[in-house]
């Protein structure tokens, strides 16, 4: 299985375009990226919300003809995997609302300007869930619990997050 990339990219990007997450696991120039994704949310915009959440490439895309979009559409943001033949549609669709669940859980209930402003946690969180374009983690526990492990290390590394702590205390 070496060098094969199930899930090629994770998108996030709001009703206007603008990209609030991605990350590609297939080599791509900068250029190609925003090419890539600008494609993806003109396709993905076009479509009703009614519509299948799967949409198949063409072999004029640069993704190529064996990939498929799968994404799910949340208030203001599309959550997109971009996947090849091999995975399930409906697994995809299970780990788009288990990344959406954690980011939850994370942010305490998450909005785009968590996304935009906690960019960091929010790629983290994503990495608990796929590496290298292959899923590492289902379950919203685990991933809930390496998040709040990583936090805590963050914190006892931070000195200033001791008065942090005491100033959210006080304005409680």
């Amino acid at each position: 299985l070496s060098g094969i990339v199930m899930i090629k990219s994770v998108l996030i990007v709001n009703n206007h375009g603008k990209v609030r997450l991605s990350k590609f696991y297939e080599h791509f120039t900068v250029q190609e990226q925003q090419q890539l994704i600008r494609e993806v949310f003109q396709q993905l915009s076009r479509r009703s919300d009614y519509a299948c959440n799967f949409l198949e490439t063409t072999e004029a895309d640069k993704w190529g003809k064996d990939t498929k979009l799968i994404y799910r559409h949340y208030a203001t943001l599309y959550f997109v995997f971009c996947v090849d033949q091999s995975e399930s549609e409906l697994g995809i669709l299970d780990l788009i609302q288990v990344f959406v669940e954690a980011l939850d859980k994370s942010f305490s209930d998450v909005c785009e300007l968590d996304l935009i402003f906690r960019m960091d946690l929010a790629h983290y969180v994503l990495d608990e869930i796929v590496m290298g374009g292959m899923v590492l983690e289902t379950s919203l526990s685990e991933i809930c619990e390496a998040v709040q492990a990583q936090n805590n290390l963050q914190n006892q590394e931070n000195p200033l997050s001791g008065l942090k702590n005491a100033i959210e205390k006080v304005q409680r």
